[in-house]
Order: C-alpha cells, then sequence, then structure tokens
C-alpha cells in the first residue's frame, strides 16, 4: 500500500470514527479521533501491528475500540488526552499570540482602509465623508475609544487636524495605494501619542482605559488565581502518589481502581504541568508591564520637557515621541490580550480534571489513606538531599557512555534539560507508571545527550547499569498509557519505533531501515520569469533612442533668466535660421509708370517788378516714342 492509499484509509477511520461518536451524542474533534487512534494502535495488549497491512477485522475492531474509549465519561485517561489536544490547539509561544492578533486586527480592519484608499471623492462632501472615515480607521487602529462616543470623535478629529488638516485631502488622495496605508499607519501612531500626553496633562484622554492601572490588578490577580490551581492540583496528586504507593507495598490492601488512580495520577501532573507553564508567562507579563510602565514614564517627562513653555515645536523633534508613546501604549495592549488568552486557557483546563475529582473526593479517599503520610515533592527531595544520598561514582563500575554530573562540577547544572521532564525513569518503570520527580542532587545521568534524574542513590545505580533497558521500558509504559508520550515528552521516541512487535516477548523492537533510490528534479527558472525585451545595455543606443523620442524638429527652445539667476549660469538658446524661399508662375509679366519731370521758372525774380512763377509740366506718355 502505498503512503497516499495509507492516509486516506487512516482518514476514513477517523471520519467513521467521529459519526460513530456524533451518531451516539459525543461530538468529537478529528484531531482528538486521531489521537485515540494512535493510542489504540500503540496499546499492546490490543495487537495491532503496523508493519502489515490492516484487514477489514482490524479495522473494525479498531473503530470499536476508539469509540468506547471516547464514548467512556468515566476515564480519567480521556481527559487527560483531550486537555493535551486543547494545549496544543489553543496554546502557542507570546510572540506567536501577539503575531496573531495583530493579524486579526488587520484583517477587520482591511474594509476601512480599503473603502479609503480606493476612494475618488471630488466635492466637499465627499472629502468630508472620506476624512471621517480617517478619523474612524485611526480610531479603531488605535483602540482608543469608539467610533461612535461622539466625544471621542471631536477629541480624535482635533488631533488629527494638528497634524492632517483636511486641507492636505488632495496631496493624500494623489499617492498610490501602498504610500496611503503607510500614511494612514503613521497618523494613527502620531494622533494616538497626542492624546496619550493630553490624557497625561490632563487635557483630554476621552475613552482611553488606564492601562498599567488594569494590568497592576490583573496580573497579581491572575497570578494568584494560577498559584491556587497548582496548590489544588499539586495535593491531589501527592494523596494519589502516597495511595499507590500503599497499594503497591501491600496488594492485599482494600482501595479503589489502582488504574484509575494512576490514570488519575497523570491527569494531574498534565494539568500541573499545563499550570506552569501558564504561570511563567504570566510571570513574563509582569515583568513585561514594569519595564513598559519605566519607559512610558521616561517617555512622558522628555516629551513635557521638548513641549514645555513653547508655543511652536518643530515637528521632527515631537513626531517620533508621539510615535515612541504610542508604540509603548501598544505593548500595554498586547498585555491585556496576552493575559485574557492566558486567563481563558486557565478556566478551559479545568472540565478535564473534573472526572477524577469527583470520583476521589476527600471523603472517598480519606478511607484509604488512614494513617499514610501524604508527602510532597518537596519533601520527598528534602529527605534525599546529602552527601549519604549522592550517587558515588566509585561504587561502581561505569560502563562507557555513561556519566554522573553534579551541582559543583557542572557549568549551568540547573539548566539542564532533564529527561522525562524530570520524572525518575526508574521508578516509572519498577512501580508500572508512577510519577515520581527525581532528584539533582543526587546526581544527574549523562547518556547519550540525554539527562536523567532519579528519587534515590539505588534507583539511579540500578539505572546506570543499562540505561537502554530501561529507556525501551518506559516506552512500553506509555504504549499502556499513550497520555504519556506528551507529558514525558517521548515524541522523538515513539517517532522511529513500532507499536507493536510479534517478536520476543512483545518487546518493543526498531523499525527496520529501508532504503531505495531517489532522485529530485528542479526546473531551471522556478521563479516567474520576468525579461524586460526593451531593456538596452549601451549607451549610444538610449541616446538615439532618447533623440528620436524628443523630435527637436518640431520643438521650440525657449529660455529665460531672472535678476537673481544673472550671472549664476549660462543660458543659451537655439533657434532654426531663416531660409532663403522664391516662388515661379507661367507668365512673366511687368508693368511700366511715367516719370513725373516738372520745370519751374522765374524763381528768382527780378528788380521792381514782382516775380511770376511759371510751371512747366514736361512728363511724357509712356507709349511716346523718344
Amino acid at each position: 500500500m502505498s503512503r497516499a492509499q495509507a492516509e486516506s484509509v487512516i482518514k476514513n477511520i477517523i471520519r467513521e470514527i467521529a459519526q460513530e461518536c456524533a451518531s451516539k451524542g459525543q461530538a468529537v474533534s478529528e484531531t482528538l479521533v486521531a489521537f485515540m487512534v494512535k493510542a489504540v494502535v500503540l496499546d499492546p495488549n490490543n495487537e495491532f501491528n503496523v508493519d502489515r497491512t490492516l484487514t477489514k477485522d482490524d479495522v473494525q475492531k479498531l473503530i470499536k475500540i476508539c469509540v468506547e474509549r471516547l464514548l467512556d465519561t468515566r476515564s480519567p485517561a480521556l481527559d487527560t488526552v483531550k486537555m493535551q489536544v486543547y494545549f496544543d490547539m489553543n496554546y502557542t509561544t507570546r510572540a506567536d499570540f501577539l503575531e496573531e492578533h495583530r493579524r486579526v486586527l488587520e484583517q477587520r480592519l482591511q474594509p476601512v482602509v480599503r473603502d479609503i484608499t480606493d476612494s475618488r471623492a471630488r466635492t466637499r462632501e465627499e472629502l468630508e465623508s472620506l476624512y471621517r472615515k480617517i478619523v474612524s480607521a485611526v480610531l479603531l487602529r488605535s483602540g482608543l475609544g469608539s467610533p461612535t462616543d461622539i466625544a471621542v470623535v471631536r477629541e480624535a478629529t482635533a488631533a488629527l487636524q494638528s497634524v492632517f488638516p483636511q486641507t492636505e485631502l488632495g496631496t493624500f488622495m494623489s499617492l498610490v495605494k501602498r504610500d496611503k496605508e503607510r500614511q494612514l499607519k503613521e497618523l494613527t501612531l502620531i494622533v494616538t501619542g497626542i492624546r496619550l500626553f493630553n490624557k497625561e496633562c490632563g487635557k483630554g484622554g476621552e475613552g482611553i482605559d488606564d492601562l498599567p492601572a488594569i494590568l497592576n490588578e490583573a496580573v497579581p490577580a491572575t497570578t494568584q488565581n494560577v498559584d491556587a490551581e497548582i496548590q489544588i492540583t499539586t495535593r491531589m496528586a501527592h494523596k494519589y502518589t502516597a495511595l499507590i504507593e500503599k497499594m503497591q507495598a501491600d496488594p492485599n490492601v482494600e482501595g479503589p481502581s489502582l488504574q484509575l488512580l494512576k490514570e488519575s495520577l497523570i491527569n494531574s501532573r498534565q494539568h500541573e504541568a499545563f499550570l506552569r507553564i501558564l504561570l511563567n508567562d504570566v510571570i513574563g507579563c509582569a515583568q513585561q508591564v514594569e519595564l513598559l510602565e519605566s519607559q512610558l514614564a521616561t517617555r512622558m517627562e522628555q516629551l513635557k520637557d521638548t513641549v514645555r513653555s513653547k508655543t511652536a515645536v518643530p515637528t521632527s523633534h515631537v513626531y517620533p515621541q508621539f510615535i515612541a508613546l504610542a508604540h509603548l501604549w501598544s505593548g500595554f495592549q498586547d498585555e491585556m490580550v496576552l493575559l485574557s488568552v492566558l486567563s481563558n486557557i486557565l478556566a478551559s483546563l479545568e472540565p478535564f480534571t473534573k472526572t477524577h475529582r469527583e470520583m476521589f473526593t476527600e471523603e472517598v479517599l480519606a478511607p484509604f489513606l488512614g494513617e499514610v503520610e501524604v508527602k510532597g515533592d518537596e519533601q520527598r527531595i528534602r529527605e534525599t538531599t546529602g552527601a549519604e544520598f549522592r550517587v558515588d561514582p566509585a561504587e561502581f563500575r561505569i560502563r562507557e557512555g555513561v556519566e554522573f554530573l553534579f551541582p559543583e562540577t557542572t557549568k549551568n547544572f540547573e539548566k539542564l534539560p532533564l529527561q522525562y521532564r524530570g520524572y525518575c525513569g526508574f521508578t516509572l518503570v519498577a512501580h508500572d507508571r508512577l510519577l515520581l520527580p527525581g532528584n539533582p542532587e543526587i546526581g544527574v545521568l549523562h547518556y547519550r545527550e540525554n539527562y536523567f534524574v532519579f528519587t534515590s542513590k539505588q534507583a539511579a545505580l540500578e539505572f546506570a547499569k543499562d540505561p537502554e533497558i530501561f529507556i525501551l521500558q518506559v516506552a512500553e509504559c506509555a504504549k499502556k498509557s499513550p497520555e504519556l508520550i506528551q507529558l514525558l515528552e517521548l515524541h522523538q521516541q515513539f517517532a522511529t519505533i513500532t507499536p507493536y512487535a510479534q517478536g520476543d516477548q512483545g518487546r518493543m523492537i526498531e523499525k527496520p531501515v529501508t532504503k531505495c533510490d531517489s532522485g529530485t528534479q528542479t526546473d531551471t527558472h522556478f521563479m516567474e520569469s520576468n525579461i524586460v525585451k526593451s531593456y538596452e545595455w549601451n549607451e549610444w543606443e538610449l541616446r538615439r533612442k532618447a533623440i528620436k523620442l524628443a523630435n527637436l524638429r518640431k520643438k521650440v527652445t525657449h529660455s529665460q533668466q531672472t535678476n537673481l539667476s544673472n550671472m549664476r549660469r549660462d543660458n543659451v538658446t537655439q533657434v532654426y535660421l531663416p531660409k532663403d524661399q522664391g516662388s515661379q508662375t507661367k507668365t512673366e509679366d511687368g508693368t511700366n509708370v511715367p516719370k513725373p519731370q516738372v520745370y519751374l521758372a522765374g524763381l528768382r525774380g527780378g528788380g521792381v517788378k514782382p516775380t511770376e512763377m511759371v510751371k512747366v509740366d514736361l512728363t511724357r506718355d509712356v507709349d511716346e516714342d523718344l
């Protein structure tokens, strides 16, 4: 059967189990069903062998067992599995939480931002509507007040107008979409900083919650809730441990089901592990809030010093401080979101412990415990701390590859990654899945880059004789209770081991290594081709194209000079010189006119007689022959 066919069969089995549970009134997720299928196959008592193809009877048997376990409402083991599945699906790192929160926020803001960036407002009413949308987008992104609160909108509008007046909308409209989005984000930060500064000065702050004060109350309250839940869980685990030890020491002692007690102990220890993870995150929140408060106070003082007693401040000085102030406030908002998520996870984990708490109440356990001393983890570690309880390597011959580490001889001893989450591997095997935390002071066994701790000196010596055998037996214990795979962090070990072997005494064996020839091939250009056909490397070819595009033959060159530019640079004007032009007709003709001639006589005058001038016209006609 190919891998694709096997995956198809598994998906069909999971789907059929989920439908069978739903038909009986129990809705289960496919993730939980998949975990249960793996648990059933791993259990050696069910005798499934994944090295061969499952028959139809095997599939029906698998479905039947999975449905029975999923419908068992009185099973602490099922509650543990459900708890692990829930935590895996809902918990992630701090950075991932905040990244997902920002992604969801941006996704919800997309319609508002798109409405602004795609706007083609022209009239006055449209521009005013666009400006109101920008104010709403700024409020929604900043989270400082509701866009439906008139007082909040007025304050935000006044702050926005001080940095982005409505007359600037024309410039905003001319930007490309990406620049519009970037400017909206920058305006949000500046307006947020202005409103926070006004709130500090007592001149505004409508709709702005006092997040530092809220966090200073919420963080200790959440820490107290987690601590209280840890105390309850560990107290139950200590009682289960004491009762299991009593019943294993004397099998004839009457008591509740040993199997249910072990499942309840595993459930409690898993709950405790998750609670401690949440507690570390809450402590991280407290440290972050303290750091943000210090930075916020420092930034406020710097801002007050910048604007104190000044009627006007350069934007290059004050805008960066407003933006930094907004980023600090965003840090407080992130802590609020993170704290809310952690509180929800804390509340959601509690129902997964309900079964064993109702089954083993104080009244039920008290008669069986009797005079048994219920020891806590700290007490057990104190009782095994001292020179007489420490491993002396000289007492036995240590096999090659095995060594004991001690606090005084090992650097960063407290930070060693302990195997099995710090529980004693020898006790897990010797007492059939009994979870007892080991004491590193006895000595930490180093074997194949793994570090093991133990509850006693004798347990450490026995484990050191043949660690490999105990590691395999711990895996066998995890097969019986698959919820131990996650609790003891055995995922890597189970990734290379078959669930059940029809070998000697049903012992776990290594999966056979399969070899095959394989090859890979990649495209020559696996990325989309982006060849510019019009690209030219030759400079002269580029010059020729530029001259061609300019088309100077039909252009007139203009030049001008002002008083200020005189003597600063040479100005040149270029024009085309006038051309000599002529025309010719088919016939050639000409005209002539008479030359006027006039003779005046008697202008000199004479003696006493008056002067008499005589004018004689001597002009000759053109047609007169000479």
